[in-house]
Parts: structure tokens; C-alpha cells; sequence
């Protein structure tokens, strides 16, 4: 083979690598709703606000939600790339009550998956207090049009059910109850993804995995034996288990002390087992790309921080 195909290998080679990372490094930096759903809103009055926590911990208002939750007509004139809150405080009655902040981040709505996995846009919860505000500090200046007093009424109602949603959060952390309230949030994740009952053993792991662990380490490897390194293990927990929501490890190792069963035993079928899989594929494809185990971690770690961001 001459020089220049072996080059020209070397280089489909390194770009498909590149891919590779780009396809899984793309998905995984998009923050995902761990809970909430279209379905369950968050009701004040009867007003219906999507909302749901990112597994980041913000807490995002869908930016559908914000836009009708506040009465922003859906017909009228649009402008091309601007939707239809970015025109309301871009407005001149409005824009001088919204500060930059706030205008920064009307402009850049979070890009999240809901929990079906679809793409949806939101805002952090305090976004719509802030228009809210801004609208009633309009009102009040005497600025509003007529056609806006139904908004400023909208926002009026809105600001309340926020009063006495926040009201309760202090007497929570005041009293101590939020702690509680956080072991029942801890306790709510482990229903979804720890079993009632143990399952059937079956294989979860595919050879695959194995097999790139065993290269990116230069051991030898035999798809006839099952025998590895216990250091294995500890891979497995640390690149595998621990990407599942905070919580589930720790319980794994409760339920199963000794080793005796295997971990994914102990998950559910619809969504244990489902992410499980999940984060199998993503590593294995990450050291797929590696040519190393140094290259691997440092891959695997620029792709959590990328999640988290």
C-alpha cells in the first residue's frame, strides 16, 4: 500500500473519530428535564405554566408558557428571528423597564430535552417574575397602552400565585421541612429507577465495552473468558453508574453490598435500564475514539462538563 493511502486511511480514520465525539458530545451538552411534563403544569389561577427542573437543578418555565402565561397576543406582526416576547419588551413603552440582563436572556431561551426526549425551549423560572415586574413598573408609570392592560392584569395574577407559592418555600426552610422535601425528591428518583423486585439476570453489557477497556489498557483480550481485572469494576461504577441521576449508585450499594448480584438487577425496566443503556453506548463510543485510557478520561470528562454547562 503506498504512502498516500495509508494517509489517506490514517485521516478517514482520525475525521470519523471526530464524528464520532461531535455526534455524542452534541447530544450530551443539551441539559434534560428529569422532571416535569407538558402535562402536569404548574396552575396559578388559571393560568397553565409547563415547567420542568434540568438536571443542572435550574428550573425552567417553557418559553410557550411564559409568552401565553402572560396573555402576549399570538397574532400581529412578527419580525424574522425575533419571536413574539423578544418584539413585546423590545417595544418602546416596554424596553425601558427591562434591563440588559433581562433582555439577554429573553434573547437566549435554554435548549433542553423534555423528558420524551424531544427538543423544547424555556427560561429559568425568574425570567417571567422579572417580566412581570417590568410590565407592573410600566403600569404603574402610566406607560401602557390600552391594548397592553390585559398583560399588565395577566402579570398581576401571576405575581400573587408566586407570592404565595414562595411564602410556603419560606416557612419550608424555615421549619426545616425542606430537608424532608428533599428526601422525598431523592426518594421519587429511586422509584424510577430501582426495581421492587429484583430481576431476572440478563446481559447488559455488551463485549464491546469490554473490549475497548481491555485495548485502550494493552491487555489481552478473550471474548471466550469472563474473567477481568477487578479494576473493572470500578471503571464500570465510574463511567457507567455514577452518570445516573445522583443517588442511584449509593443505593445500588446498599441493595447489593457484597457484589453477589449484578448492579443493573436492581433497575427498572422503563427507565433504569433504558439510560443504563444509554450511557453503555455514549462511553463505549467515547473510547472507541481514544487511543489511549488518558485520551479516553479527558474526552469523557470535557463531555460531562459540556452537559452541565
Amino acid at each position: 500500500m503506498s504512502d498516500d493511502l495509508i494517509n489517506q486511511d490514517a485521516q478517514r480514520s482520525e475525521n470519523a473519530k471526530k464524528a464520532a465525539i461531535a455526534r455524542w458530545s452534541g447530544e450530551k451538552a443539551l441539559p434534560r428535564a428529569v422532571y416535569g411534563s407538558s402535562d402536569h403544569p404548574l396552575r396559578v389561577g388559571d393560568i397553565d405554566l409547563p415547567c420542568y427542573v434540568l438536571d443542572d437543578e435550574r428550573r425552567v418555565l417553557s418559553a410557550s408558557g411564559v409568552q401565553t402565561g402572560m396573555a402576549i397576543a399570538q397574532g400581529g406582526s412578527m419580525k424574522k428571528g425575533l419571536s413574539r416576547l423578544e418584539l413585546f419588551i423590545g417595544g418602546k413603552i416596554i424596553s425601558s423597564f427591562v434591563s440588559n440582563e433581562l433582555r439577554e436572556r429573553v434573547q437566549n431561551p435554554i435548549l433542553f430535552r423534555t423528558p420524551a426526549n424531544g427538543k423544547a425551549y424555556g427560561y429559568e423560572a425568574e425570567v417571567l417574575v422579572e417580566l412581570c415586574e417590568a410590565v407592573l413598573a410600566a403600569r404603574q408609570a402610566g406607560k401602557l397602552q390600552a391594548q397592553q392592560q390585559p398583560i399588565a392584569q395577566q402579570c398581576e395574577i401571576l405575581m400573587r400565585g408566586f407570592a404565595r407559592v414562595g411564602i410556603v418555600a419560606l416557612v419550608d426552610e424555615a421549619t426545616g421541612y425542606e430537608t424532608v422535601r428533599k428526601r422525598g425528591e431523592l426518594h421519587s428518583i429511586l422509584e424510577k429507577y430501582i426495581a421492587k423486585e429484583l430481576l431476572p439476570w440478563s446481559k447488559r453489557f455488551p463485549d464491546s465495552f469490554y473490549e475497548e477497556i481491555f485495548r485502550l489498557h494493552k491487555w489481552r483480550y478473550d471474548p471466550k473468558s469472563v474473567a477481568r481485572p477487578g479494576v473493572v469494576g470500578k471503571f464500570t461504577n465510574e463511567f457507567i453508574y455514577k452518570a445516573l441521576p445522583e443517588g442511584v449508585l449509593d443505593e445500588l450499594k446498599s441493595r447489593n453490598p457484597d457484589n453477589k448480584r449484578r448492579n443493573h438487577q436492581f433497575l427498572t425496566e422503563d427507565v433504569g435500564h433504558p439510560h443504563l443503556q444509554k450511557q453503555i453506548t455514549a462511553t463505549t463510543t467515547l473510547m472507541r475514539a481514544s487511543d489511549s485510557w488518558p485520551m479516553f478520561k479527558r474526552l469523557f470528562a470535557s463531555a460531562q462538563s459540556r452537559a452541565k454547562v
